[in-house]
């Protein structure tokens, strides 16, 4: 996954296909939300957060897996090649110094929201933990579909500076008056919380 590439390349435009499927899947989600809050089950903040998060990953997927053209399977396995490459200690000249520079701090960018909105769609703060298995799991699977469709180039690079990005979404998150003030959970004990209370004896 390599957000600098979205940037700097042409991403082919989403197809009619593909905007009805996206509508539709909105469609059905905000529905769901809205029983969901009515009856009280998640706050209302959890729901627009959960929306947006949905919204933010369909973005994310489609722009860096399913409107890039095929050309073939590729893969970089080195780790940390980008930084040998933005520290001059690579083959890169000055200016492609800069590039992958921009790079790193743009790849670290692209999942921050993501790991920003997960506390406010658990309702309540998450241990650094929890942001970067989270940033894990989403980086690790744009980059295994980009390589099982040829669709991008692989690297564990991205994965690692995705997740860091995740995680400081969600590290940011944490110091918002917004997210319930309770004790932070790991990323093992992720539950969406609910806003119904025990009954009172």
């Amino acid at each position: 996954m390599d957000i600098y590439e979205i940037l700097k390349t042409h991403n082919r435009p989403w197809s009619v296909r593909e905007i009805i499927f996206f509508a539709i899947v909105l469609l059905v989600t905000s529905v769901l939300f809205t029983i969901l809050v009515k009856k009280k089950k998640v706050t209302l903040l959890q729901a627009v957060s959960a929306f947006m998060l949905l919204v933010f990953l369909g973005i994310v997927f489609a722009s860096t897996v399913f409107s890039r053209m095929p050309e073939g399977r590729r893969y970089e396995l080195e780790l940390f090649w980008s930084w040998k490459e933005a520290l001059g200690i690579g083959s890169s000249n000055p200016l492609q110094q800069a590039d992958f520079l921009e790079e790193i701090i743009l790849n670290i960018i692209l999942l921050m929201p993501a790991g920003f909105l997960l506390p406010f769609v658990c309702n309540r703060p998450l241990r650094w933990t929890a942001g970067l298995t989270e940033g894990l799991l989403l980086s690790g699977c744009i980059e295994g579909l980009q390589l099982l469709l040829g669709r991008g180039l692989f690297e564990f690079d991205d994965i690692l500076h995705n997740s860091i990005g995740c995680m400081t979404g969600c590290m940011i998150a944490g110091f918002t008056d917004f997210v319930e003030s309770r004790e932070p959970i790991a990323a093992d004990s992720l539950v969406l919380q609910t806003t119904e209370e025990p009954p009172h004896e």
